[in-house]
C-alpha cells in the first residue's frame, strides 16, 4: 500500500485526484505495473489509477487474465474499475480508503462479489486506511 500512497503522491502533479494503484504478481513481492490518476492530465475520464495499471500489467504479461495477481489501491473502487477488476480475473483486490460516495466493492454496491458474475476476486479493504484518507481530505481541503 506504501507504493501505492506513493503512486497517488504523483496523481497531485497532474491536477489529478490522488489516488494509487500498484499490481502485483502471484508471487505478492513483483510489481507489474503501478499507476496514477491521470483523467485531468490526460483529459480521459478512463484515466483511473486501477485501469491503467491493469492495463500496464496486462501488457507486461502479453496477457488480458492476470490470474494470480492483486491489485493494491489507495481508494475504493468506482463501478467502472471494479467492472475491470472483475474483467481481468485479479485473484485479490486491497484497498485503504472507503468511497462512501461511490464504492463499488462494498460502500454502495458490492460488483466485484456479486455472485451472479462468473469471477470474484478477494478483497481486503482498509490497509492503511487513515493515511489514504488523509491523503484524499488533504487534497480537496487545499483545492
Amino acid at each position: 500500500m506504501r507504493l501505492a500512497l506513493d503512486e497517488a503522491a504523483r496523481a497531485v502533479r497532474g491536477g489529478d485526484v490522488p489516488v494509487g494503484a500498484v499490481v502485483l504478481a502471484p508471487d505478492g513481492a513483483t510489481v507489474l505495473a503501478a499507476a496514477h490518476n491521470e483523467r485531468e492530465a490526460a483529459g480521459d475520464p478512463t484515466a483511473h489509477a486501477e485501469v491503467l495499471a491493469v492495463r500496464r500489467a496486462a501488457a507486461r504479461l502479453g496477457e488480458w487474465r492476470l490470474t494470480g495477481c492483486t491489485l493494491v489501491v489507495t481508494l475504493e473502487p468506482c463501478t467502472m474499475c471494479a467492472g475491470a477488476i472483475q474483467q481481468s480475473r485479479l485473484d485479490r483486490l486491497v484497498y485503504g480508503a472507503r468511497d462512501e460516495k461511490a464504492g463499488a466493492v462494498g460502500s454502495l454496491w458490492d460488483l466485484v462479489r456479486d455472485r451472479r458474475l462468473n469471477h470474484r476476486p478477494e478483497v481486503i479493504g482498509g490497509v492503511l486506511a487513515d493515511a489514504c484518507s488523509r491523503q484524499l481530505t488533504d487534497f480537496f481541503r487545499e483545492r
